[in-house]
């Protein structure tokens, strides 16, 4: 009986000690979900400095492209990722940048969401965007969906000339 009652006082202190590591527990979902929610609440924005660019609005696109709003495809983390071009005067306007299955709080989720890949596409007038921190293959998803978009624009000049 003795043998049985320190199994159960043990058993129990562990339960209490394991228990006690949640007490510190904030957020929703799961742990992970809160810890990245409390890192965000404590750490600054890493996008913040990328998307404070600003495009110069005389800049021009090298290169010759037919007028028109193109969309092109890359392959990004983990899905499809889609830019969406305005194209006048060989002068680029990213109207979106769109994703499929980018994870949220890894890679450039954020960046497509707040807009930081469209700026930095405007701001190069092309596919030659600056990597974003944390995202370097969603980053080169991005490149590959402009250049798809582009190579849309090219052919479409060529068939017009």
């Amino acid at each position: 009986m003795m043998k049985k009652t320190a199994l159960v006082a043990c058993g129990a202190a562990a339960l209490a000690l394991g228990l006690s590591g949640c007490a510190n527990y904030e957020g929703t979902g799961t742990k992970d979900a809160a810890s990245a929610e409390q890192l965000a609440l404590r750490l600054d924005d890493p996008w913040a400095q990328q998307a404070q660019v600003s495009a110069d609005p005389t800049s021009k696109a090298e290169g010759s492209y037919a007028d028109g709003v193109y969309t092109g495809k890359g392959k990004g983390m983990d899905g499809l990722i889609t830019a969406t071009l305005l194209i006048e005067g060989n002068r680029i306007t990213c109207i979106e940048t769109t994703q499929e299955g980018e994870s949220q709080s890894v890679g450039g989720y954020e960046a497509i969401r707040d807009g930081v890949y469209a700026s930095l596409i405007d701001v190069a007038q092309g596919s030659d965007i600056d990597t974003v921190t944390g995202a370097t293959i969603t980053t080169a998803g991005v490149r590959q969906a402009v250049e798809d978009a582009l190579g849309q624009a090219r052919q479409q000049e060529e068939v017009w000339k």
